[in-house]
């Protein structure tokens, strides 16, 4: 019985300093990683830790540090690849700096958006990053997060706002050089398919469409937008409308692979040949783009790195370490050139 209630004891750093005749102390600085202990001594405690079961007391390390040592985040969707490698990015980060990430979607509502930052906010974390529902057109949701300053960052889908940073690619240079190249593969009649172009991303890239256009001496054709729920429309009834367009359409920009994916699957029943008929470009350079076929011709996103950034400024913010804030970090996207779209096979 006694062996029983030895076996159920809770560990303590005193136990610890016991066995290895250091102090406590030392025991806790080195479970703390300080810089004044020496890496041997680190280890040796550690190694001790473990093997006798012992528990770090978060709780009260938090308490002390007025920290929770959790990060939240609000995303539009769980259900696509970007966003699960951004989530992979995050978590890389956040697990390398001693925090815990809780993860929240929006499924497109604003509303719910807002419930999920108020659960965020009553879970006491230490800051919130979010990407915005493609509905969302202002931060009046969130004043009661700006008042408490809470430290937040956005990314992708972003709304400019004072003092609360940005991460995000040049949606308007990746729609245009996408489309660039697609002209000069001898596209001239190029539909656009967006999704709610009140979103940031989706206006930037219907922009960085129509420059291209222009660039090139080519009119904007507003027949040749159709702006559609990307994940969820009926794509054959779409590859309908585009194909009763006229002039015939020689090329197709999706704003996503989904959905470019879907219409080239579509077009392909109807015997069209791709992309000598009609070329066809997504963005994001999901898997699937690489395993159609034609490979789909596509804007690399870097959502890994977009997550690790994400983190990696909150936590600054956090410690007081990004100062003055930057508004926006743009980074580099790359057009991934596949056969969807190289009408002219001898280059």
């Amino acid at each position: 019985m006694q062996e029983e209630k030895n076996n159920t004891k809770e560990i303590t750093i005193y136990d610890i300093a016991e066995i290895l005749k250091i102090s406590p102390s030392t025991v806790s600085r080195a479970l703390n990683d300080h810089h004044s202990i020496s890496k041997s001594t680190k280890k040796k405690v550690l190694e001790t830790a473990q093997k006798l079961g012992y528990r770090f007391n978060r709780f009260a390390k938090n308490l002390r540090e007025q920290k929770s040592y959790v990060i939240g985040v609000v995303i539009p969707r769980l259900d696509s690849y970007f966003m699960s490698t951004v989530i992979s990015g995050m978590e890389n980060h956040a697990k390398l700096s001693g925090y815990n990430i809780i993860i929240t979607q929006s499924n497109e509502n604003i509303e719910k958006e807002l419930k999920c930052v108020e659960m965020l906010y009553n879970s006491r974390v230490d800051g919130i990053i979010i990407s915005f529902s493609a509905y969302t057109k202002n931060l009046d949701h969130l004043d009661f997060i700006l008042k408490k300053k809470i430290p937040l960052v956005i990314f992708d889908r972003y709304i400019e706002y004072p003092g609360i940073t940005s991460i995000v690619i040049d949606n308007y240079k990746a729609a245009f050089d996408i489309v660039s190249h697609m002209i000069n593969e001898g596209c001239k009649n190029i539909v656009h398919i967006t999704d709610n172009i009140n979103c940031s991303v989706y206006q930037e890239r219907l922009n960085g469409y129509k420059e291209a256009l222009n660039k090139y001496g080519l009119d904007y054709n507003e027949k040749f937008l159709f702006e559609k729920n990307l994940y969820n429309s009926n794509f054959k009834k779409l590859s309908n409308d585009i194909l009763n367009l006229r002039p015939f359409p020689d090329g197709i920009f999706a704003s996503n692979d989904y959905a470019a994916v879907n219409i080239l699957l579509e077009l392909k029943k109807r015997n069209i040949k791709i992309p000598d008929e009609i070329a066809i470009a997504g963005f994001n350079d999901d898997p699937i783009a690489s395993v159609v076929e034609p490979n789909l011709t596509t804007i690399k996103y870097p959502g890994m790195l977009m997550g690790e950034v994400a983190v990696k400024t909150l936590i600054e913010i956090i410690n007081g370490q990004n100062m003055p804030v930057i508004n926006k970090l743009i980074l580099s996207h790359e057009l991934i050139v596949r056969k969807s779209t190289i009408k002219n096979l001898s280059i």
